[in-house]
């Protein structure tokens, strides 16, 4: 598995070359990583993390695009965010598979902690 970190400026760019190369993409908007704790504000983004990371690491030659959405005073509440806009997010940990025609399938919240939900959703 590949990782990489997009943020609101470089995401299109990251995307697309990760789509471009073919291989499996994912996509993981959450809570940016607190300084006090490198652990993201989210609580529900802490749980989620590795069992994501897990579940995508299982898919062959995957990329996982970690796109932070901010910190907690730049989401929560902000009807405005550009995430929220584009891609309708309600809430996070959301987790995607995008293709070359956008963001497909997604698990969000609660459902991105659940093993077996994770594991449907990247095909084992």
């Amino acid at each position: 598995m590949k990782v990489v970190r997009a943020n609101i400026e470089n995401f299109d760019q990251e995307v697309n070359k990760a789509v471009e190369s073919g291989n499996p993409v994912y996509v993981v908007f959450f809570g940016n990583e607190t300084p006090e704790t490198s652990e993201s504000w989210c609580p529900d983004c802490v749980v989620a993390d590795p069992l994501i990371r897990k579940a995508v690491l299982s898919v062959e030659n995957s990329i996982l695009i970690e796109a932070p959405v901010g910190f907690y005073d730049q989401w929560k509440g902000k009807t405005d965010h550009p995430y929220r806009v584009r891609f309708k997010l309600t809430a996070i940990p959301t987790l995607f598979k995008w293709t070359a025609a956008g963001p497909g399938e997604a698990l969000v919240e609660d459902d991105c902690a659940d093993a077996d939900k994770l594991a449907k959703f990247v095909g084992k």
